[in-house]
């Protein structure tokens, strides 16, 4: 039976580039594993950041778009990205958090795990949960975030619809999803309960209002696929539910499909491989602009349109 392996990586909207990449690599310790252009709009950027070699489940990407309004969280949406902590870290990152003058609050534990809520410049709502069950990750070394508090991959981000019906049934009996747990009205689903990255939180909410999507907002969430036979089985599994699914699209780094749930909001099918070591070491990765291949003959006039984007090294790998 088909079944997802868990979020393959969470892309979202910034503004200025050189802040996405401060604070998402000083502060926050992950690596710039790409950088890149958007397929569909080459004088923007497009950022990778994840561990040492952007494994699936660890990647969260953005778009910066200079001069982008602030967008607005609401249904249709992923209203927020979680990291999984070591329980121990929590504390860690509250003063780090301080210290960045990053605005972070504990909330009320969540299924008994702490979690740690604070928005990154761009109003992006993060938050860091605790938690014993990760994937198998490299952790970032060059970064002064000491290896016992490095954010370990995603875990169970929050998924906000209007009515909760139709999505739950995709999840369930499409993708093979197991509703583990409920509080009020938010549930957990999860693909393999010993890992963070293979769950997510559904929130049902009939008061907010619909999402817009721009600055400070989620783009879409992506899913994890084993292979290009696997996704196109998705694919076709997809088209027969009556959902509209794009034709495979190559990211370069991975293959992709992409369509809309019923509650609006943007899913991504995407295959793990080849992966972000296709066109440069892993040493070197994200340290130069890479180019997908149609756009490489326009690399001077493209290079002249983005901004510098400087990367501050705090030690060795």
């Amino acid at each position: 039976m088909l079944k997802l392996r868990g979020i393959h990586h969470i892309t979202a909207i910034a503004t200025d580039p050189q802040r996405n990449v401060d604070f998402y690599t000083h502060v926050l310790g992950l690596r710039l594993v790409k950088r890149t252009v958007n397929f569909d709009d080459p004088s923007n950027y497009h950022f990778y950041f994840g561990d040492r070699v952007g494994h699936p489940g660890t990647i969260i990407t953005f778009f910066p778009w200079p001069g982008a309004r602030r967008g607005a969280r609401g249904t249709g949406q992923v209203v927020s990205t979680s990291f999984a902590v070591q329980p121990e870290a929590i504390d860690f990152w509250k003063r780090r958090l301080s210290d960045e003058h990053a605005l972070a609050e504990e909330t009320a534990r969540r299924f008994g795990q702490r979690v740690l809520r604070f928005t990154d410049p761009d109003g992006l709502m993060l938050e860091l949960i605790e938690s014993n069950h990760f994937d198998a990750i490299e952790i970032h070394k060059m970064s002064d975030v000491p290896n016992e508090f490095a954010l370990r991959g995603f875990h169970a981000p929050t998924l906000e619809v209007r009515p909760a019906k139709l999505t739950e049934q995709l999840l369930i009996e499409t993708f093979g999803f197991d509703m583990i747990r409920e509080e009020q009205t938010r549930r957990r689903f999860s693909l393999n309960g010993d890992l963070s990255n293979a769950q997510i939180d559904l929130v049902e909410s009939a008061e907010t209002g619909f999402g817009n999507i721009s600055a400070g907002t989620v783009h879409h969430i992506a899913f994890r696929a084993a292979n290009d036979e696997e996704q196109l089985q998705w694919r076709a599994l997809l088209i027969e539910r009556g959902l509209q699914v794009t034709p495979v699209i190559d990211r370069q780094y991975f293959h992709s499909i992409y369509f809309r749930e019923p509650g609006g909001i943007l899913f991504e099918i995407a295959t793990d491989n080849p992966g972000f070591a296709t066109d440069e070491p892993v040493e070197h990765l994200g340290e130069g602009l890479k180019l997908p291949p149609q756009y490489e003959e326009h690399r001077g006039s493209i290079e002249k349109v983005l901004p510098p984007i400087s990367l501050n090294v705090t030690s060795t790998p």
